[in-house]
């Protein structure tokens, strides 16, 4: 399993179980949902646009430990606690990813520590980094 890397920052939300904040494998680096929490895992306070910034943010400081950048994702999954908040999130969500990854977006009844939303992605590097 060597040509599988885990990835660690302290730039981003530590991870909330055993899990880790993202794994290269190949070309690939799949981050695993992000959660509108800091870098001591405190979650943030404010609008849907501030927690999907703050899941954003978190992302692309995994990223980057990864050794690629938030234009690089090619697919994105959101999770939200409540579809009114989709024209909310999409308004911060279309800042962070312009380059239009492709998408899915759904409604769950609850998501863990009871944010209320959850970003995951998959960037695509080419080549495998060196960690």
């Amino acid at each position: 399993m060597s040509d599988i890397k885990k990835v660690f920052t302290a730039n981003a939300a530590p991870v909330a179980g055993p899990y880790s904040q993202a794994i290269i494998a190949g070309p690939n680096v799949f981050v695993s949902g992000q959660i509108p929490a800091d870098t001591q895992g405190n979650l943030i306070e404010g609008t849907i646009a501030d927690k999907t910034k703050k899941c954003c943010e978190n992302i692309a400081a995994i990223l980057k430990e990864a050794g690629t950048d938030i234009a690089r994702v090619v697919k994105v999954n959101v999770f939200l606690d409540d579809m009114a908040n989709f024209a909310e999130m999409n308004g911060e969500f279309e800042k962070w990813f312009a380059h239009k990854p492709a998408r899915s977006c759904v409604a769950v009844k609850q998501l863990p520590k009871g944010v209320p939303v959850e970003i995951e992605a998959i960037a695509y590097v080419g080549m495998t980094p060196k960690l």
